[in-house]
């Protein structure tokens, strides 16, 4: 068994990360198209259906606060395996749902589930990859995962011309089976130091972080740019299939601009930091991310019926988010290797406790015009923009 493990120089590494890193946007992106005919089967509406996104978002952040803890006691691969079994199991709750209050449970469940792949993914990354590495392998990472959102959109709209509903959240369930093999069978185990379960240990790992303001600004400027992409998918379906009249089939095709995009700035951020420091690409990518949600904002009052009106500022918003997360999120764990799991399930908790409170606010006010996004996402972008640039100002002062 230990021979087939993979070395960390073996590609299929940074390709079976990616994979884990998926499990989180397959989860959001593949039931979009389903959204506007589970609101007509559920009976409900709007705000209740934005509520199935922040539940997830809700179980996927709180249960960093335990998956990071529990990581670095007994090791990287045992809580992957439990945590994806949790997942496989909420996709199946979710498929057999019969009321919206018992999709909510189990999309709560789905999101803790879901939340072992993409923080441990990072906390792996840092374990293997080291401090400087690890913003290089995540932008790779970051550049594969983005097939992720080019394909599940697409896929659900297809299996939705076949199949009802359910069948996106079986299809769910198939994927994380078939990751929890991979995963026996080839993920080696990294974690490099046993942590302590002892609450006094735990409270004294995450009091190190919560006083540390860099991580914290780093953190939170990350978490709002990730916010973004949220309120857009959360809002997606409602604005393109119900709005604009584009057909669930060729719902997928929308994400394209976004996803090449996000590759885009994935593989640009890898191919910038082999010249320049984390903090520079971080800062240019929130630039890049509010000039693409003033545009998003003169764009959809100029040109409100127009699809790519919407599409292109968006595209632009996602190729800032490929440069700002992977630098994000390397600097934050770069002063924690020996807590890098608690440290990677802070951050993550931060990120999607913002991003379900944003999509749930924005979800509260879309009715019948996109308007309420495109005002949440600037406000959002505005806010990063205010905190990138302290970030870069305390980074200025205790750099040598």
């Amino acid at each position: 068994m230990a021979r087939r493990q993979l070395h960390p120089d073996s590609p299929w590494l940074l390709a079976l990360l990616a994979a884990l890193v998926a499990l989180g946007p397959l989860s959001v992106d593949m039931y979009l198209p389903a959204m506007p005919s589970m609101m007509r089967a559920f009976d409900t509406d709007i705000s209740q259906m934005h509520l199935t996104l922040s539940s997830y978002l809700t179980g996927f952040a709180i249960f960093h606060l335990a998956c990071g803890p529990l990581a670095d006691r007994f090791g990287r691969k045992p809580v992957l395996l439990a945590g994806t079994l949790l997942f496989v199991a909420a996709c199946a709750g979710c498929s057999r749902s019969d009321t919206i209050g018992e999709l909510l449970l189990f999309r709560f469940l789905q999101g803790i589930g879901a939340c072992v792949g993409p923080t441990l993914a990072r906390a792996v990354a840092r374990d293997v990859f080291g401090p400087t590495g690890a913003a290089r392998a995540l932008s790779l990472i970051a550049m594969m995962m983005a097939l992720a959102p080019a394909i599940a959109p697409t896929a659900g709209g297809v299996l939705l011309l076949i199949l009802p509903w359910p069948s996106v959240f079986i299809f769910l369930a198939v994927y994380g089976a078939v990751m929890m093999g991979l995963i026996q069978v080839y993920l080696p185990e990294s974690l490099p130091v046993i942590q302590s379960l002892h609450p006094r240990v735990i409270a004294r790992n995450y009091g190190e972080l919560l006083v540390d303001p860099f991580f914290l600004t780093v953190t939170i400027t990350s978490g709002l740019v990730y916010s973004g992409l949220m309120v857009y998918l959360a809002s997606s379906s409602f604005i393109f299939i119900d709005m604009l009249g584009v057909p669930p089939q060729y719902f997928g095709l929308i994400f394209l601009g976004s996803v090449v995009g996000y590759m885009g700035g994935s593989a640009l951020s890898a191919r910038l930091s082999r010249q320049h420091d984390s903090e520079q690409i971080m800062r240019q990518g929130v630039f890049l991310a509010t000039a693409a949600s003033g545009l998003l904002l003169v764009s959809s009052y100029r040109w409100p019926d127009s699809v790519l009106a919407l599409l292109l500022p968006l595209m632009l918003y996602s190729t800032a988010m490929g440069l700002v997360l992977p630098h994000a999120m390397a600097i934050a764990l770069r002063p924690f290797a020996h807590i890098a799991g608690t440290a990677s399930a802070l951050l993550g908790f931060i990120q999607m406790s913002l991003a379900a409170g944003a999509s749930a606010i924005t979800g509260m006010f879309l009715t019948t015009t996109p308007k309420p996004m495109v005002w949440m996402l600037l406000a959002i972008a505005l806010t990063s923009l205010f905190l990138g640039l302290r970030a870069h100002a305390l980074y200025s002062r205790t750099k040598p």
